[in-house]
């Protein structure tokens, strides 16, 4: 059973994180992100706070790390067996707390009867319905929480939609310029590719920025288009570089071809004023406003016709739209109520 709390005591919290990067992230790390985010937010409300991340994260909370890395940075780390390590970690202390909030994705839910705590699992968006099965077991033992509307599994139940938030006092609204800027993964879902040929249709420099995580496509469909001119690849870009990189551009361009379930780079760039061209897919619409903070289309025409448009943008108005929306001060709090609605329920 969890701990007796009396009324004048902070809340105790468990974030689980996962730990394929440390916590914040040097660079690539959505999710990774999101908890450090959401762990500096509860410790500044003085919520008694402890992250379980990778032993190398960097937390005011209490960190109980047994990973000594995330396996994506160090390959000689096997994946499977520190994850179990990781998962066990936290609930072989759960009694220690009033709650659990888990951002490890669906592993953890397996344990979820075995101990008394309430659990809390943000679902950072279904890749494939592979996984409803394990959610679906458990969802009468734990609150989900979708990370935008769109992506609300029609089959789960939901303790509520609370849309992801930036540190906005990381960012500033940046002078723009001419070049266009494409900023996240290198893989198809992401269509770096078609960013390439709508850079080219309008006219404008492109410069890339993000992790190659799919090779072939890479080396196939990006690599013979880079000549350090018109199209420059920057490799990964972490935080110190993301105000200049976004802020020193005319528009983003994040033309998915897939139903992104969020994504922080397109609210990290409006944070710099930079307006987004968007394909109309998954959270966009919940995003982009289009005529305030940039576009929606459908076809790489449709993405070239909109730069200029985007250009022409207030840049003060782009930030301004997702001021307050978009702000993780917002999203803790949100966090938190939901926390104390679980806990009174």
């Amino acid at each position: 059973m969890p701990a007796t709390r009396r009324r004048h005591e902070p809340l105790r919290v468990a974030v689980l994180a996962p730990i394929s990067w440390r916590v914040p992230p040097r660079h690539y790390g959505p999710w990774e992100q999101f908890v450090s985010l959401l762990t500096e937010g509860l410790v500044a409300r003085g919520v008694d706070t402890t992250l379980f991340a990778t032993a190398d994260s960097v937390t005011s909370a209490r960190l109980v790390g047994v990973a000594p890395t995330g396996y994506s940075e160090d390959p000689s780390l096997d994946a499977k067996v520190w994850e179990a390590l990781h998962i066990a970690a936290v609930f072989e202390r759960a009694h220690q707390f009033d709650l659990i909030h888990n951002s490890f994705d669906f592993l953890p839910l397996a344990f979820t009867r075995l101990v008394d705590t309430p659990i809390v699992t943000t679902i950072h968006g279904f890749a494939s319905d592979a996984t409803l099965p394990v959610y679906s077991a458990y969802a009468d033992r734990v609150s989900y929480v979708a990370i935008s509307d769109a992506d609300r599994h029609p089959d789960l139940p939901y303790a509520a939609t609370i849309l992801h938030g930036v540190d906005l006092g990381s960012f500033e609204v940046g002078p723009g310029g001419d070049t266009l800027v494409f900023f996240g993964r290198i893989h198809p879902d992401k269509g770096t590719a078609l960013a390439i040929d709508v850079a080219a249709e309008a006219g404008r420099p492109l410069v890339i920025a993000g992790i190659v995580q799919d090779r072939e496509y890479f080396e196939r469909s990006v690599e013979p288009c880079l000549d350090d001119d018109r199209v420059v690849y920057l490799g990964s870009v972490g935080p110190e570089q993301r105000q200049s990189v976004l802020g020193n551009a005319a528009a983003l361009l994040h033309l998915i071809d897939f139903d992104e379930p969020f994504g922080f780079s397109v609210v990290e760039a409006m944070a710099c004023g930079t307006p987004v061209i968007a394909h109309r897919r998954g959270s966009m619409p919940e995003i982009v406003q289009p005529g305030v903070n940039g576009f929606l289309v459908s076809s790489r025409d449709e993405a070239a016709g909109a730069v200029e448009a985007a250009s022409r943008l207030d840049r003060g108005a782009v930030r301004r739209s997702i001021e307050g929306r978009f702000d993780a001060a917002r999203m803790v709090d949100d966090y938190l109520s939901l926390y104390r609605r679980l806990l009174h329920r």
